[in-house]
């Protein structure tokens, strides 16, 4: 069994509309011991739940989070589009989707906005009552990152990696121990990375030798799960988190 924390993609994506309150609830119906969620700031200063800078994957019509209210936002069908059933599925705000945490789940919050969105998220934070361990906050943006670090200290916060998710593994020479330095010196407890042919047994061993944290995204396939659990990751990201858990118990 595997001894890695398996965290549910945008909610259970695989089978219901992600970053939505269906998916998200649908993870803890199905005992998933964590959540990962995207956050954007609107107009009017709301934290809402979704993936990309605008709505037309998820609902066919086009709004830019930014440039729109939350009010406008909420007229917005983002279910239809993954299964009829899912219809009236809205776009969700962090707080509503704090409220849905079990007292042993863990949210993982990506964040996507620039960092005029920190000192909105940090009282969101505070509000909630959750306790400081069911929350790690991740970007790509590594001085947003930072940033949060240094005004919500209490968290673990791990900085997102591409890898070779865009270019093959043998065109890129990633420096370990140079990311290693960039990452503590920003007090970040470790990273999250694109599980391609750079993360190995290798990779996490020496991150691990520098006390830091190794999650990866976005695992669907058992082998390739049950390989880098053996090699000790801290945590897998999946689209079919509760499945994915399941078939892992059983090897």
């Amino acid at each position: 069994m595997s001894g890695s924390l398996i965290i549910a993609h945008r909610g259970e994506s695989f089978d219901a509309p992600e970053n939505t309150l269906a998916a998200i609830n649908l993870a803890w119906a199905r005992n998933s011991e964590a959540v990962e969620i995207d956050i954007h700031m609107t107009k009017d200063n709301k934290i809402v739940v979704i993936h990309d800078d605008d709505t037309l994957r998820v609902s066919g019509k086009k709004k830019v989070i930014s440039n729109s209210t939350f009010s406008e936002l909420q007229s917005l069908d983002v279910g239809s589009y993954k299964n009829p059933k899912w219809q009236n599925e809205r776009i969700p705000t962090l707080n509503k989707v704090l409220k849905t945490i079990p007292v042993d789940g863990k949210l993982i919050i990506e964040i996507k906005s620039d960092d005029r969105i920190l000192k909105f998220l940090k009282t969101e934070l505070s509000l909630s009552k959750l306790k400081n361990q069911q929350i790690i906050l991740i970007a790509f943006n590594v001085k947003t990152l930072a940033k949060a670090k240094k005004m919500m200290p209490e968290y673990k916060m791990l900085w997102l990696l591409d890898l070779d998710y865009t270019w093959p593994h043998w065109m890129l020479f990633i420096n370990k121990n140079r990311l290693i330095r960039k990452v503590k010196s920003l007090n970040l407890d470790g990273i999250n990375v694109w599980a391609g042919r750079i993360l190995n047994c290798n990779f996490i061993e020496k991150m691990h030798h520098a006390d830091l944290l190794v999650f990866c995204w976005t695992i669907d396939q058992v082998q390739k799960a049950n390989t880098l659990a053996k090699c000790g990751i801290d945590g897998i990201t999946s689209n079919r988190a509760s499945w994915l858990k399941q078939e892992l118990t059983q090897i």
